[in-house]
């Protein structure tokens, strides 16, 4: 589900290792672009590759699918689903590896909660153009426990990702979101790069603040992250991927609606519910959301 970044990742990977696979989108210029040359992939080291999928646009007519990867944008969680529901076998499984909170949620509500499984990853990637795509680095993909994910689990591990299980993903989606809030809202913001977060004094001690006080919500509500510093996990990630465009960035870049309110929205709400302020949290929230309310002014 999704002709994005991640999606066309996760398809191109799959792709090669001889895995039919279809993609399910609503952009008309990924989806004219994939039908056309298939997904490109462009590696670390500049070397394109094009891979065969199908594609469409809706799945009426679609015969039944047991195994599904949702890869759109939170904000499309729900009726990504609801196309789902309607070509997902009783016995099948949809799995999640959004960004955000609320999507595995979203998901159980609408296909059942033995249909939707919840995942994390660190792949990265982000789109060239339209159906292509380049690695940002090579990452986990994170399972929670479920008893119909085997065969998907198999099929990512046969298209070279690292696949590993834990008994609650809620901790990695905890700790991804930390990293997240601290990174994604300051470089859509400021419209850089992830590296140069670090290289500018005053959007460092930012992202300083933003990964404690996401933490601190994390800590509130009894998740245990899965690093012992959030500051320093943050500042990893933004090294690791200087060069990266965060996927919050891009949607900036081309008009298209971004995940602040399952990131930093997410992160404010859930502070309310356990008695911790996040007003770090709160600013980068409403600017990006006034970000997209200028836009559409302009327009």
């Amino acid at each position: 589900m999704g002709t994005g970044a991640m999606a066309c990742l996760f398809a191109a990977r799959l792709s090669a290792a001889g895995v039919h696979v279809r993609m399910m989108g609503s952009w008309p210029e990924g989806v004219a672009a994939l039908r056309e040359l298939g997904v490109r992939l462009v590696d670390e080291n500049g070397q394109e590759s094009a891979f065969p999928v199908e594609v469409i646009t809706d799945s009426e007519g679609l015969r039944v699918v047991y195994n599904a990867l949702v890869l759109v944008k939170s904000w499309q969680t729900e009726h990504a689903s609801r196309l789902l529901s309607r070509c997902l076998a009783p016995q099948g499984v949809a799995l999640t590896l959004q960004n955000g909170m609320g999507n595995h949620e979203t998901m159980s509500q609408v296909l059942g909660a033995q249909r939707a499984a919840l995942g994390a990853t660190t792949a990265g990637a982000y789109l060239i153009g339209p159906g292509r795509v380049k690695s940002a680095g090579e990452g986990v993909v994170t399972l929670g426990i479920h008893p119909r994910q085997k065969p998907l689990a198999d099929l990512l591990k046969s298209a070279g990702f690292v696949v590993e299980t834990v008994l609650d993903p809620t901790i990695l989606l905890w700790g991804k979101l930390v990293i997240n809030a601290a990174i994604n809202p300051l470089t859509a913001l400021l419209r850089v790069p992830n590296g140069e977060l670090l290289e500018i004094p005053s959007a460092r001690s930012l992202m300083t603040s933003a990964a404690r006080e996401t933490a601190a919500v994390a800590v509130a509500r009894g998740v245990h992250l899965p690093y012992p510093d959030p500051v320093v996990a943050a500042e990893s990630i933004a090294r690791r991927t200087a060069r990266n465009y965060s996927s919050m960035l891009q949607d900036v870049l081309r008009g298209a609606p971004t995940e602040i309110d399952a990131i930093c929205g997410a992160v404010v709400q859930a502070g309310e519910q356990t008695g911790v302020h996040a007003p770090i949290n709160r600013t980068l929230w409403l600017l990006v959301k006034s970000l997209a309310g200028a836009s559409q002014n302009r327009s």
